[in-house]
C-alpha cells in the first residue's frame, strides 16, 4: 500500500483524499489544514483521516476548538511516499523545497505554474511523461476537460487549429467573497487566455487558441469548440469516439440536460459522493462536422474532473502501474467513474 499525504484539505484536496482513500493500492496518511473549520473536524470526527497543522502556530487554535491533530505538515510529509498539494496556488515554491528536503516526491495542482515542476499531466495525452518522475503538475479543470476530450477526437479528425471560448463560472459554490453577481467579465480581457498555453503543455504540437469569460453561476464551466481538422470525417463518428472515452459523457438536452444545472442535478441522480461529476459532458446536439471545421459545446464541473487525474499521477510518478489505460479504468473503477 502507497502512503500518500494530502497537503491543503479544500475543495480539492478533501476530493483527492476520499478518492485515494477508495482505492485498493494506496492509502491516506494525513490530510492538512491551516485552521480549525469544519472542513477540520470533519476530516477527523467523520473521515477518521489523521489532521496535520499546516501553521505550528495555531496548534491552540486546534486544541481549543477540541479538533486532535497528529502533527505538523513536515511531520505528514516524513510518512509518505507522496504528497499530493492541494494548497492555493502560489505556495507550491515554499513547498517544494520541503518536499525535496524530505526526499518525497510531489504533485501539484493547475493553480501553480508549469514552470514549478517543469512537467505537466493529464492521464489521457501524457501519463507517460510523468511515469517515474519526482514533481509534476495536474492541469487545471479547465485544461482537463479541453485536453480529456481533444485527444480523445485528434486521432481520428488530425487536429490543425483549436479555437475555444471558456465560459468560467464566477466562483466554487461555498465561495461567497467571490463574484460577479451582476456581470459578465472578459478574463482576461485579452486573447489568449492561459487555458490554450496549459493545454500545450499536456498535448505537445497542438495549435490551440482561448478566450474565457466570467459569469454569475457556480455550478460549472462551460465549453465552446471551433476545430479545423485535416480528416474527412462524419459527425456520427466523433459521437461514437466520445461515447466510447470514459470519462467523458455525451449528453441530450432533449432528455432534461440541457444545462449546467440539469448536469449537476445528474450528478445528484447518480448517488455521486459531494454531487460530483468527474466526467467532462459533451452536448450531443452540438455535435457537428462542417466540411473541414469541427464544432462542439461541454461542460466542466471545476471541483472534481481533475480528482482521478491526482489518483492516475500517483500511479505513474511511483511507477505502479505502466499502462495508462490500466490505471484510469482502476481508478474509475474504485470510484463509480463512467
Amino acid at each position: 500500500m502507497i502512503s500518500v499525504a494530502i497537503n491543503g484539505y479544500g475543495t480539492i484536496g478533501k476530493r483527492v483524499a476520499d478518492a485515494v482513500a477508495a482505492q485498493d493500492d494506496m492509502k491516506v496518511v494525513g490530510v492538512s489544514k491551516t485552521r480549525p473549520n469544519y472542513e477540520a473536524r470533519t476530516a477527523v470526527e467523520e473521515k477518521n483521516y489523521d489532521l496535520y497543522i499546516g501553521i505550528p502556530e495555531r496548534e491552540s487554535l486546534f486544541k481549543e476548538a477540541g479538533i486532535e491533530i497528529a502533527g505538523t505538515v513536515e511531520d505528514m510529509v516524513q510518512e509518505a511516499d507522496i504528497v499530493v498539494d492541494c494548497t492555493p496556488g502560489n505556495i507550491g515554491p515554499q513547498n517544494l523545497e520541503m518536499y525535496k528536503k524530505a526526499g518525497v516526491k510531489a504533485i501539484y495542482q493547475g493553480g501553480e505554474d508549469h514552470d514549478l515542476t517543469g512537467l505537466s499531466f493529464n492521464s489521457f495525452s501524457n501519463y507517460d511523461d510523468s511515469y517515474g518522475a519526482d514533481y509534476t503538475r495536474v492541469v487545471s479543470c479547465n485544461t482537463t476537460g479541453l485536453t480529456r476530450t481533444l485527444s480523445t477526437i485528434d486521432p481520428i479528425v488530425d487536429i490543425q487549429k483549436v479555437r475555444a471560448v471558456m465560459v468560467r463560472r464566477g466562483s466554487d459554490p461555498s465561495e461567497v467573497k467571490k463574484g460577479p453577481i451582476n456581470a459578465i467579465v472578459p478574463n482576461p480581457p485579452k486573447v489568449p487566455s492561459h487555458h490554450g498555453p496549459d493545454v500545450k503543455t499536456v498535448m505537445n504540437g497542438i495549435d490551440v487558441t482561448t478566450m474565457a469569460l466570467l459569469v454569475p453561476t457556480t455550478l460549472m464551466h462551460q465549453h465552446n469548440l471551433m476545430i479545423e481538422i485535416g480528416n474527412e470525417v462524419e459527425t456520427e463518428e466523433i459521437i461514437d469516439a466520445l461515447e466510447k472515452r470514459s470519462r467523458v459523457l455525451v449528453v441530450e438536452a432533449n432528455e432534461g440536460l440541457g444545462s449546467t444545472a440539469e448536469l449537476m442535478e445528474y450528478a445528484k441522480e447518480l448517488g455521486r459522493n459531494r454531487n460530483d461529476l468527474y466526467e467532462i459532458p459533451v452536448w450531443k446536439e452540438s455535435i457537428n462536422v462542417v466540411g473541414k471545421e469541427l464544432f462542439y459545446m461541454q461542460a466542466v464541473h471545476q471541483e472534481s474532473d481533475v480528482v482521478p487525474e491526482n489518483v492516475d499521477a500517483i500511479r505513474a510518478m511511483l511507477e505502479m502501474e505502466s499502462d495508462n489505460e490500466k490505471s484510469i479504468a482502476k481508478t474509475n473503477k474504485a470510484m463509480g467513474i463512467l
